[in-house]
Protein backbone atom coordinates (compact mmCIF):
# COMPACT_ATOMS: atom_id res chain seq x y z
CA UNK A 1 0.00 0.00 0.00
CA UNK A 2 1.86 3.11 -0.83
CA UNK A 3 1.36 4.99 1.97
CA UNK A 4 -0.08 8.81 0.80
CA UNK A 5 0.27 12.07 2.59
CA UNK A 6 -3.23 13.04 4.20
CA UNK A 7 -3.32 15.99 6.71
CA UNK A 8 -5.78 14.67 8.85
CA UNK A 9 -5.44 10.53 8.55
CA UNK A 10 -2.51 8.71 9.36
CA UNK A 11 -1.74 4.80 7.75
CA UNK A 12 0.51 2.57 8.73
CA UNK A 13 1.17 -0.82 7.45
CA UNK A 14 2.93 -3.98 9.04
CA UNK A 15 2.49 -7.40 8.59
CA UNK A 16 -0.21 -7.16 5.91
CA UNK A 17 -2.26 -4.78 8.11
CA UNK A 18 -3.31 -1.30 7.27
CA UNK A 19 -3.57 1.29 10.10
CA UNK A 20 -5.63 3.92 9.46
CA UNK A 21 -5.99 6.60 11.99
CA UNK A 22 -7.70 9.42 12.28
CA UNK A 23 -5.44 12.27 13.21
CA UNK A 24 -7.21 15.76 14.71
CA UNK A 25 -6.58 14.65 18.60
CA UNK A 26 -6.87 18.56 19.28
CA UNK A 27 -10.82 18.38 18.62
CA UNK A 28 -10.85 14.80 19.54
CA UNK A 29 -10.69 13.50 15.86
CA UNK A 30 -14.07 15.51 15.27
CA UNK A 31 -14.44 14.68 11.96
CA UNK A 32 -15.07 17.82 8.99
CA UNK A 33 -14.95 17.40 5.71
CA UNK A 34 -11.94 16.76 4.55
CA UNK A 35 -11.01 14.08 6.94
CA UNK A 36 -14.02 12.50 5.85
CA UNK A 37 -12.93 12.84 2.24
CA UNK A 38 -9.44 11.62 3.26
CA UNK A 39 -10.96 8.68 5.30
CA UNK A 40 -12.59 7.18 2.00
CA UNK A 41 -9.21 7.56 -0.24
CA UNK A 42 -6.99 5.52 2.83
CA UNK A 43 -10.18 2.91 2.80
CA UNK A 44 -10.15 2.69 -0.75
CA UNK A 45 -6.40 2.55 -1.15
CA UNK A 46 -6.44 -0.36 1.46
CA UNK A 47 -9.18 -2.31 -0.69
CA UNK A 48 -7.35 -2.11 -3.27
CA UNK A 49 -3.92 -3.12 -2.15
CA UNK A 50 -3.22 -6.68 -2.25
CA UNK A 51 -0.79 -6.56 0.30
CA UNK A 52 -3.15 -5.33 2.86
CA UNK A 53 -5.10 -8.42 4.10
CA UNK A 54 -6.86 -6.38 6.94
CA UNK A 55 -7.45 -2.89 8.85
CA UNK A 56 -7.02 -1.25 11.98
CA UNK A 57 -9.27 2.05 12.05
CA UNK A 58 -7.81 3.82 15.15
CA UNK A 59 -8.16 7.54 16.89
CA UNK A 60 -5.40 9.48 17.53
CA UNK A 61 -4.68 11.46 21.50
CA UNK A 62 -6.83 10.42 23.55
CA UNK A 63 -9.95 9.62 21.80
CA UNK A 64 -11.51 8.05 19.31
CA UNK A 65 -13.82 9.63 17.90
CA UNK A 66 -15.77 12.62 19.35
CA UNK A 67 -18.78 12.67 15.90
CA UNK A 68 -19.26 15.45 13.83
CA UNK A 69 -17.04 18.85 13.64
CA UNK A 70 -18.96 21.51 15.70
CA UNK A 71 -17.79 23.90 12.75
CA UNK A 72 -20.57 21.88 10.25
CA UNK A 73 -23.47 22.64 13.06
CA UNK A 74 -22.62 25.71 12.77
CA UNK A 75 -22.50 26.62 9.31
CA UNK A 76 -25.64 24.64 8.91
CA UNK A 77 -27.13 26.71 11.56
CA UNK A 78 -26.58 30.15 9.40
CA UNK A 79 -27.70 28.85 6.20
CA UNK A 80 -30.72 30.44 4.48
CA UNK A 81 -33.70 28.67 5.57
CA UNK A 82 -34.24 27.60 2.12
CA UNK A 83 -31.02 25.50 1.53
CA UNK A 84 -31.03 24.07 4.79
CA UNK A 85 -32.63 20.60 3.84
CA UNK A 86 -30.69 20.19 0.47
CA UNK A 87 -27.64 21.14 1.94
CA UNK A 88 -28.05 18.64 4.59
CA UNK A 89 -29.28 16.14 1.86
CA UNK A 90 -26.13 16.56 -0.07
CA UNK A 91 -23.83 15.59 3.41
CA UNK A 92 -25.49 12.96 4.09
CA UNK A 93 -24.65 11.78 1.55
CA UNK A 94 -20.82 12.35 2.15
CA UNK A 95 -21.02 11.41 5.39
CA UNK A 96 -22.81 7.83 4.38
CA UNK A 97 -20.14 7.33 1.48
CA UNK A 98 -17.45 7.46 4.56
CA UNK A 99 -19.62 4.71 6.45
CA UNK A 100 -19.89 2.82 3.36
CA UNK A 101 -15.79 2.58 2.78
CA UNK A 102 -15.17 1.20 6.20
CA UNK A 103 -18.44 -1.54 5.84
CA UNK A 104 -18.25 -2.52 2.76
CA UNK A 105 -14.15 -3.25 2.33
CA UNK A 106 -13.34 -6.57 1.45
CA UNK A 107 -11.01 -7.67 4.29
CA UNK A 108 -11.56 -7.31 8.16
CA UNK A 109 -11.73 -4.46 9.37
CA UNK A 110 -11.33 -3.89 13.92
CA UNK A 111 -12.18 -0.52 15.73
CA UNK A 112 -9.56 0.08 17.88
CA UNK A 113 -11.51 2.32 20.61
CA UNK A 114 -9.25 4.36 22.85
CA UNK A 115 -11.48 7.08 25.03
CA UNK A 116 -14.41 8.86 23.41
CA UNK A 117 -16.73 7.53 21.25
CA UNK A 118 -19.73 9.80 20.55
CA UNK A 119 -22.14 10.27 17.66
CA UNK A 120 -21.11 9.89 14.29
CA UNK A 121 -17.74 8.61 16.34
CA UNK A 122 -19.77 5.65 17.30
CA UNK A 123 -21.30 4.72 14.51
CA UNK A 124 -18.35 4.26 11.98
CA UNK A 125 -16.62 1.90 14.93
CA UNK A 126 -20.08 -0.03 14.59
CA UNK A 127 -19.71 0.01 10.78
CA UNK A 128 -16.52 -2.19 11.37
CA UNK A 129 -16.39 -5.86 11.88
CA UNK A 130 -15.31 -6.12 15.46
CA UNK A 131 -14.86 -3.54 18.35
CA UNK A 132 -11.89 -3.88 20.35
CA UNK A 133 -12.13 -0.77 23.14
CA UNK A 134 -9.41 0.21 25.64
CA UNK A 135 -11.21 -0.38 29.34
CA UNK A 136 -11.29 3.30 29.92
CA UNK A 137 -13.29 4.06 26.58
CA UNK A 138 -16.57 5.29 26.67
CA UNK A 139 -19.46 5.62 23.94
CA UNK A 140 -23.17 6.90 23.64
CA UNK A 141 -25.12 7.37 20.70
CA UNK A 142 -25.36 11.46 21.50
CA UNK A 143 -27.21 12.28 18.31
CA UNK A 144 -30.88 12.65 20.58
CA UNK A 145 -29.01 15.07 22.71
CA UNK A 146 -28.67 17.63 19.65
CA UNK A 147 -32.15 16.70 18.32
CA UNK A 148 -30.62 14.29 15.74
CA UNK A 149 -31.41 11.20 14.80
CA UNK A 150 -28.35 8.61 14.13
CA UNK A 151 -27.15 9.61 10.78
CA UNK A 152 -24.51 7.44 10.31
CA UNK A 153 -25.47 4.04 10.22
CA UNK A 154 -25.90 3.14 13.94
CA UNK A 155 -29.52 2.35 13.24
CA UNK A 156 -28.70 -0.43 11.21
CA UNK A 157 -25.68 -1.68 13.46
CA UNK A 158 -26.50 -1.14 16.90
CA UNK A 159 -29.76 -3.28 16.48
CA UNK A 160 -27.42 -6.18 14.76
CA UNK A 161 -25.67 -6.25 18.04
CA UNK A 162 -27.64 -5.70 21.35
CA UNK A 163 -31.08 -6.48 19.50
CA UNK A 164 -33.83 -4.25 19.12
CA UNK A 165 -35.04 -3.14 22.17
CA UNK A 166 -31.41 -2.56 23.97
CA UNK A 167 -31.24 -0.03 20.74
CA UNK A 168 -34.08 2.15 20.99
CA UNK A 169 -33.38 2.45 24.52
CA UNK A 170 -29.58 3.46 24.08
CA UNK A 171 -30.50 5.65 20.97
CA UNK A 172 -33.54 7.25 22.80
CA UNK A 173 -31.47 8.04 25.71
CA UNK A 174 -27.83 9.30 24.61
CA UNK A 175 -26.35 7.45 27.29
CA UNK A 176 -23.13 7.14 27.96
CA UNK A 177 -21.77 3.55 28.21
CA UNK A 178 -18.67 2.30 29.30
CA UNK A 179 -16.49 -0.07 28.44
CA UNK A 180 -17.06 -2.92 30.39
CA UNK A 181 -21.08 -2.81 30.16
CA UNK A 182 -20.69 -1.83 26.60
CA UNK A 183 -19.14 -5.29 26.76
CA UNK A 184 -21.56 -7.05 28.25
CA UNK A 185 -24.31 -5.71 25.81
CA UNK A 186 -22.59 -6.80 22.59
CA UNK A 187 -21.61 -3.41 21.77
CA UNK A 188 -18.02 -3.97 21.24
CA UNK A 189 -16.71 -7.47 21.60
CA UNK A 190 -13.24 -7.40 23.46
CA UNK A 191 -11.35 -4.91 26.52
CA UNK A 192 -8.05 -4.96 26.97
CA UNK A 193 -5.91 -2.26 29.00
CA UNK A 194 -4.90 0.84 27.54
CA UNK A 195 -1.53 0.59 26.89
CA UNK A 196 -2.38 -2.77 25.55
CA UNK A 197 -4.73 -1.71 22.99
CA UNK A 198 -2.37 -1.14 19.36
CA UNK A 199 -0.99 -4.58 19.68
CA UNK A 200 -3.83 -6.00 20.62
CA UNK A 201 -5.99 -4.77 17.60
CA UNK A 202 -2.82 -5.58 15.43
CA UNK A 203 -2.74 -8.58 16.80
CA UNK A 204 -6.46 -9.74 16.37
CA UNK A 205 -6.50 -8.35 13.02
CA UNK A 206 -3.60 -10.52 11.61
CA UNK A 207 -5.62 -13.16 13.50
CA UNK A 208 -8.92 -12.84 11.54
CA UNK A 209 -7.07 -12.14 7.82
CA UNK A 210 -5.26 -15.69 7.45
CA UNK A 211 -7.69 -17.00 5.65
CA UNK A 212 -8.05 -17.11 1.66
CA UNK A 213 -8.42 -12.79 0.60
CA UNK A 214 -10.98 -14.06 -1.44
CA UNK A 215 -12.83 -16.87 0.82
CA UNK A 216 -12.47 -13.68 3.64
CA UNK A 217 -14.28 -10.77 0.91
CA UNK A 218 -17.16 -13.24 0.07
CA UNK A 219 -17.80 -14.85 3.36
CA UNK A 220 -18.13 -10.85 4.70
CA UNK A 221 -20.30 -9.89 1.95
CA UNK A 222 -22.71 -12.21 2.42
CA UNK A 223 -22.83 -12.54 6.22
CA UNK A 224 -23.82 -9.21 5.77
CA UNK A 225 -26.86 -9.52 4.58
CA UNK A 226 -28.11 -12.44 6.41
CA UNK A 227 -30.44 -10.27 8.49
CA UNK A 228 -32.40 -9.00 5.59
CA UNK A 229 -32.31 -12.24 3.49
CA UNK A 230 -34.10 -15.26 3.04
CA UNK A 231 -32.10 -18.67 4.09
CA UNK A 232 -32.47 -19.57 0.08
CA UNK A 233 -30.90 -16.28 -1.00
CA UNK A 234 -28.23 -16.86 1.16
CA UNK A 235 -27.82 -20.24 0.13
CA UNK A 236 -27.70 -19.17 -3.91
CA UNK A 237 -25.27 -16.55 -2.90
CA UNK A 238 -22.93 -19.02 -0.92
CA UNK A 239 -23.28 -21.28 -3.85
CA UNK A 240 -21.75 -18.49 -6.69
CA UNK A 241 -19.48 -17.51 -3.73
CA UNK A 242 -17.97 -21.52 -3.25
CA UNK A 243 -17.67 -21.36 -7.25
CA UNK A 244 -15.87 -18.65 -7.25
CA UNK A 245 -13.73 -20.08 -4.27
CA UNK A 246 -12.79 -23.23 -5.90
CA UNK A 247 -11.09 -21.45 -8.90
CA UNK A 248 -8.88 -19.39 -6.49
CA UNK A 249 -4.73 -20.45 -6.01
CA UNK A 250 -5.40 -20.58 -2.39
CA UNK A 251 -8.36 -23.29 -2.57
CA UNK A 252 -5.78 -25.13 -4.93
CA UNK A 253 -2.85 -25.00 -2.75
CA UNK A 254 -4.73 -25.88 0.42
CA UNK A 255 -6.19 -29.01 -1.27
CA UNK A 256 -3.01 -30.51 -2.33
CA UNK A 257 -1.06 -29.71 0.19
CA UNK A 258 -4.17 -31.93 2.07
CA UNK A 259 -3.98 -34.26 -0.30
CA UNK A 260 -0.07 -34.99 0.16
CA UNK A 261 0.04 -35.43 3.86
CA UNK A 262 -2.95 -37.35 3.28
CA UNK A 263 -0.80 -39.46 1.03
CA UNK A 264 2.32 -40.13 3.02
Amino acid sequence: MDVQEYEFIGVAQRNGVATITMNRPEVRNAINDKMRAELIAAFDAAGADKNVRAVVLAGAGKGFCSGGDISGMRARLDAPAGEVAFNGWKRQGSTHRGVAAIHDIGKPVVAAMNGGAFGLGLDMALACDFIIASRDAKMAMSFIKRGLVSDGGGMYFLPRRVGLARAKELILTGRVVEAEEALALGMIDRVVEPEALPDAAQAWAEELSQGSPAAIALTKAILDKTFESSDSAIFALGREAQAICYTTAEHRSAVESFLNKTSK
